[in-house]
């Protein structure tokens, strides 16, 4: 079983940046792939970019490339999404989910475990 919860949220001004953190709890985080996904309003939950066990692997969707950064600290049970250059497109609630295995997935359906969610609101 493994506990999320989502911080760093916020109202930030385009071209600004944001850290977001997920903090785990729960036996063998340092094993689990963690995800990023986000929802804005009327839309569906969709996936940001991931990260795997060790750190070494991460994938984002082309719309948050070379803006977006994850990573992660094991030893602190807690995982990173760094935004820059942020535009109003990626106002929405923000939300990290754990999947064991070290299968790359997208698909919010195969992530096990899920935060409360942290919105971010950037404004034009």
């Amino acid at each position: 079983q493994v506990q999320l919860v989502e911080s760093g949220g916020g109202l930030v001004q385009a071209g600004g940046s944001l850290r977001l953190s997920c903090a785990a709890s729960g036996r063998s985080f340092n094993t689990y792939r963690v995800g990023w996904f986000r929802q804005a309003p009327g839309k569906e939950r969709e996936f940001v970019g991931s990260i795997n066990y060790s750190g070494d692997s991460t994938y984002y969707v082309d719309s948050v490339k070379g803006r977006f950064t994850i990573s992660r600290d094991n030893a602190k049970n807690t995982v990173y999404l760094q935004m820059n250059s942020l535009k109003p497109e990626d106002t929405a609630v923000y939300y990290c989910a754990a999947r064991a295995g070290l299968l790359y997935t997208s698909r919010v359906a195969t992530y096990d475990y899920w935060g409360q969610g942290t919105q971010v609101t950037v404004s034009s």
